[in-house]
């Protein structure tokens, strides 16, 4: 008997629908087409043992199995649940007058127990788009994918409580979430406050002008002065996601298997900070499986690359065009994904191999011109894509031993909403653009445009740094945005004049 069964397979963060046709018939042989690699093919033993295991047959006869599309490479073990429908259904152990309208997915363990598998979000999107009645998916993962609506999605712990619902010996109650409800319900306070950094006052405005903007930011400066600590702060004053930005954040976690069980939806912005030994694969995604990278985990939130320089040349170097465009192409022979990669850059760093180059009390006893190389270990291209270069020093014992309060994060994050509406409304036409930080150049000379002075500041400023055309942008692009903090139509001398100030680690005008 013929039987299909459809499931799904990941392209990128979206899924695709796969039919597996089962035909069982004389003979005692069992064939796998379709292009399944290892682990779908080890299927075999996990589903004979499981069934087995529950009382039912293993076919003894002739089986093949065809997933199509024949020309997409069918990856992991979440194929097990419907190859094991499907075995039962064409060898007419089960009903199969339901098969055509569900999809299901689930890894197998020996003694019928389902597993947890990736991307059950994608998949509920396609499903509901495909016009299936439900999605069957394991339990842990259910939360995960009925955030979708219009669609019924179920999560089962044991293959007998599928194989009896095809049979119509059991129904199986749909999992319902209020999806506004669970994203606001889902807001947390943290625990990282700005309140707690004491002194750094230059250094917390440049944050609340990258957060404003959603700029990229450099801090430079020696150990113990705070970098990291600010840096993880960040999160805090950025405006809450949007609905549609925190499905978007959740739909590439879960594609890479970053949901925890019972976990809906991501409702805080992304904090990914990898380590400095990272490969360019992990960094920006792909591979011989491929996955998304930390740029695109971190997508709708913050990057943080601690100690820049000590990250090899070629993994930085990648980063180039996604901080562009905001996106990542992986181009491979056998195929091509785009996956998101709109992200804030927080990079920190030394001001040389010491530590203490410009230090206010310790002396630097690096060897004349250790500066300039360690500071070109980052390329001009890379640090041009930094819209705000900030050098940090370290805070005095008054200030830290002060008791006085600082300014909350709470009280920045007002500022910056503030900021991110007058933003809104102006990029309301701008389809893709929605904060100072992705306008092109068409946009900056409608929207950034400085008075007469603010444009004289700021060719002085090119000529005497030797900055480039790209960093003139970045800079227009800066005082924007501070003129939004002040609630300002025009942008001022004033404002140019901080903007420019966000630049001075440009090498032609910093260790020199």
């Amino acid at each position: 008997m013929l039987v299909k069964v459809f499931g799904a397979a990941m392209q990128g963060i979206d899924a695709l629908v796969v039919t597996i046709e089962v035909n069982c018939s004389k003979g005692i042989r069992f064939l796998m087409v379709g292009l399944p690699d290892a682990a779908v093919k080890e299927s075999h033993e996990r589903i004979q043992s499981a069934l087995t295991h529950n009382n039912y047959k293993f076919p003894r006869r002739q089986v093949i199995i065809n997933m199509s599309p024949a020309d997409i490479r069918k990856e992991g073990a979440a194929y097990d649940l419907p190859l094991a429908i499907g075995l039962l259904a064409a060898d007419e152990q089960i009903a199969a007058d339901k098969l055509s309208s569900y999809m299901l997915m689930g890894e197998l363990s020996l003694d019928g127990t389902i597993l947890p598998i990736k991307g059950a979000l994608p998949m509920a999107i396609k499903a509901r788009e495909m016009g299936f009645k439900g999605l069957i998916v394991p339990y842990e993962n259910v939360r995960e994918a009925a955030v979708v609506n219009n669609l019924d999605v179920y999560g089962v712990k044991h293959v007998s409580e599928v194989i009896e619902f095809f049979d119509g010996k059991c129904e199986l109650e749909p999992t319902v979430i209020d999806t506004r409800a669970e994203f606001y319900a889902s807001f947390a306070k943290t625990d990282l406050d700005f309140c707690d950094v004491k002194g750094q006052e230059n250094v917390k405005r440049a944050f609340e002008v990258a957060a404003a903007g959603g700029h990229n930011i450099i801090l430079v400066g020696p150990p113990g002065a705070g970098k990291s600590m600010m840096a993880k702060r960040l999160p805090s004053i950025l405006p809450p996601l949007t609905l549609q930005e925190a499905l978007e954040t959740t739909k590439i976690h879960s594609v890479a298997g970053k949901m925890r069980g019972g976990e809906s939806l991501l409702a805080q912005r992304p904090f990914r900070a990898p380590h400095h030994t990272i490969s360019s694969v992990a960094l920006v995604g792909g591979g011989a499986y491929p996955q998304p990278g930390e740029i695109s985990l971190a997508h709708n939130g913050v990057l943080f690359l601690d100690e820049l320089p000590e990250f090899s040349r070629q993994v930085l170097e990648v980063m180039r065009q996604p901080l562009e465009d905001r996106k990542i192409t992986v181009s491979r022979a056998k195929y091509t994904i785009e996956y998101p990669a709109g992200v804030m850059l927080v990079a920190s760093m030394n001001p040389c191999p010491c530590g203490y180059y410009n230090h206010p009390t310790r002396e630097c006893i690096c060897a004349p011109g250790a500066v300039q190389r360690y500071l070109n270990k980052i390329s001009g291209p890379l640090l041009d894509r930094i819209d705000l270069q900030v050098e940090i020093v370290p805070v005095p014992f008054e200030k830290i031993s002060s008791t006085q309060p600082t300014e909350p994060s709470s009280a920045i994050r007002e500022r910056v909403m503030r900021a991110r509406e007058l933003q809104a409304i102006r990029f309301a036409n701008e389809p893709g653009v929605y904060c100072n930080a992705q306008m092109n150049t068409r946009m900056l000379n409608r929207y950034a445009v400085p008075d007469k002075q603010g444009l004289q500041r700021l060719k002085i400023a090119m000529e005497r740094f030797n900055l480039s055309a790209r960093a003139y942008d970045r800079i227009l692009k800066v005082a924007r945005t501070i003129a939004d903090l002040a609630c300002s139509d025009e942008i001022t001398v004033e404002h140019v004049s901080e903007a420019i100030n966000y630049r001075n680690l440009d090498r032609a005008g910093w260790a020199g």
